[in-house]
């Protein structure tokens, strides 16, 4: 293990790096997203599965590139700045600080409305204080929590997939029944299914805890989202194939509808268990992820400067993992936020198109450009495909970063005259 310039650690290999982005991917949305998914597209779900792993596809192999070649602390906000010029990079990071953080407190919530429901508040500000509390005391025990965490949800998801595939419910016909959607029900479902294992750049986010970035980030993060896509492609054949695309539209929680519709009422306490665990685990993942590009903003005076100390023996920008700890806390105590996540929705399509911008900078070739532009033009068109309350609001969380950025130019710019 090495340190940075910067002082933090480079402690995670390939595996740990792995296990981190499969802690953001699989996390509480393959619980939740598959029923307003299939409310959106219908019986054409598995298509809507199919563009989303395509735009996710190409992200990820532009942020994997772009990684390798800027192995720093913040993901998009570095590479945004690196390639396109400060603005982006700062739109960029706002987008992702402002929506994430929002994120984090509705993902705190879901953790307390499936641990004690009449206590989802008090539970919420336990569990950020909590993993707050690993966080800071280096990324290696977050890879180690992180790895229990995965292991959990994904012997729970397999579970699900064993008994709907393995009960008499089970029917194949069931995967295109009911009517399809058009092209704008498929597109949103996407959008949906998009955020949900869109975890993959905490990967590149961590850049600077990383050994040997160059090679470790490209390997890890295509491995991730492999992982991820199988397992989303087997629960949602699993899922369908019992209920059928209308019952799975309707349900309110829907691997727990899925076991108890093949038979197997029993396993719905540990469904909701390993949801819990998966949610634990996306708070988290995201915890890590704007902590660091806090750090990184925060490096550039974009954000305060006390934000960019790193302690001396954890090796983590503490007082960044503190602050969004607290704001997370807060947000959890005081408001009910899990509506946040449609507008983070909006700003994360915008934080990976201007990573697919920066990438398209790295080579003049073709083929070399075919990836990123395509990743591009599929994060603007699921981005507009979202629900208009999410397109709404999240332009305006854009809007409000760069006047943000206006602001602090014109400041300066009266500093030096």
């Amino acid at each position: 293990m090495t340190r940075t310039d910067a002082g933090l650690l480079r402690g995670l290999g390939v595996r740990d790096a792995v296990v981190v982005g499969l802690g953001s991917m699989i996390g509480a949305g393959v619980f939740s997203a598959l029923a307003p998914a299939a409310r959106a597209a219908g019986s054409a779900l598995p298509a809507g599965l199919a563009v989303a792993a395509v735009v996710a596809y190409c992200n990820a192999m532009s942020s994997a590139r772009l990684a390798a070649r800027h192995p720093a602390s913040g993901g998009t906000y570095v590479y945004g700045r690196e390639r396109l010029g400060a603005f982006w990079g700062h739109l960029a990071g706002w987008a992702f600080v402002v929506g994430k953080t929002a994120s984090c407190a509705a993902m705190a919530l879901t953790v307390g409305a499936y641990v004690w429901p009449g206590q989802a508040h008090a539970v919420a500000v336990a569990a950020v204080v909590a993993l707050t509390a690993v966080n800071y005391g280096g990324v290696q025990k977050s890879a180690r929590l992180t790895r229990v965490i995965v292991a959990v949800v994904l012997a729970v998801l397999a579970a699900v997939v064993v008994v709907c595939l393995a009960s008499g419910q089970a029917d194949a016909g069931r995967l295109y029944a009911g009517a399809p959607s058009g092209a704008g029900g498929v597109l949103q479902a996407a959008g949906l299914l998009f955020f949900a294992f869109a975890g993959y750049a905490r990967i590149a986010t961590l850049g600077e805890e990383v050994r040997d970035p160059a090679r470790t980030i490209p390997r890890a993060i295509p491995l991730a989202l492999g992982i991820a896509l199988v397992v989303y492609a087997c629960v949602t054949v699993a899922v369908l194939a019992v209920l059928g695309a209308d019952r799975l539209g309707h349900a309110t929680a829907p691997l727990a509808d899925a076991v108890r519709a093949a038979g197997v009422p029993g396993l719905v306490p540990v469904v909701r268990a390993g949801a819990a665990v998966a949610a634990l685990g996306s708070l988290l993942a995201l915890i890590l992820g704007v902590s660091r590009t806090t750090l990184a903003m925060a490096r550039d005076g974009h954000l305060p400067r006390a934000l960019a100390a790193v302690h001396p023996r954890f090796r983590v920008p503490h007082r960044a993992e503190s602050a969004v700890g607290a704001v997370v806390a807060v947000l959890a105590a005081t408001a009910d936020v899990r509506g946040a996540i449609g507008f983070s929705s909006f700003g994360v399509l915008a934080y990976y198109a201007i990573a697919n911008a920066s990438a398209w900078t790295l080579g003049e070739a073709p083929l070399s450009r075919l990836v990123p532009a395509v990743g591009l033009l599929g994060c603007a068109t699921l981005a507009f495909a979202l629900p208009m309350t999410s397109v709404t609001v999240g332009a305006g969380v854009l809007a409000s970063g760069a006047a943000s950025y206006g602001v602090r130019r014109w400041r300066a710019g009266r500093r030096e005259a």
